[in-house]
């Protein structure tokens, strides 16, 4: 059994800054991919970042330069580190974890914690 464990959302002011960390737990081989995303009221749910086990990044535009993706494959850990915040950050973040499990590889969520960017 796989759990995810997010944690890190906060009401922050315009500006601030916010770190999200999502670990995983349980039986399985490695993560590969492990992405971030948000869903704010009443929108789909939308990337915001992506790392590869091999090291590669992408990001939505409306976050380079402010947002960084990072892994602790020893912890088994996704980390967000968002800076420069604004109040259309807020939204519900979601991790994404992408769990190998024997032979077959597993898309996994995390349970969201919200992010609220407001003076």
């Amino acid at each position: 059994q796989v759990q995810l464990v997010e944690s890190g959302g906060d009401l922050v002011q315009p500006g601030g800054s916010l770190r999200l960390s999502c670990a995983a737990s349980g039986s399985f081989v490695n993560i590969n991919d492990m992405g971030w995303y948000r869903q704010a009221p009443g929108k789909r749910r939308e990337l915001v970042a992506t790392l590869s086990r091999g090291g590669n990044t992408n990001y939505a535009d409306s976050v380079k330069g402010r947002f960084a993706i990072s892994r602790d494959d020893a912890q088994n850990t996704v980390l967000l580190q968002m800076n420069g915040l604004k109040p259309e950050d807020t939204a519900v973040y979601y991790c994404n974890l992408q769990i190998r499990l024997g032979p077959s590889i597993v898309n996994y969520w995390g349970q969201g914690t919200q992010v609220t960017v407001s003076s």
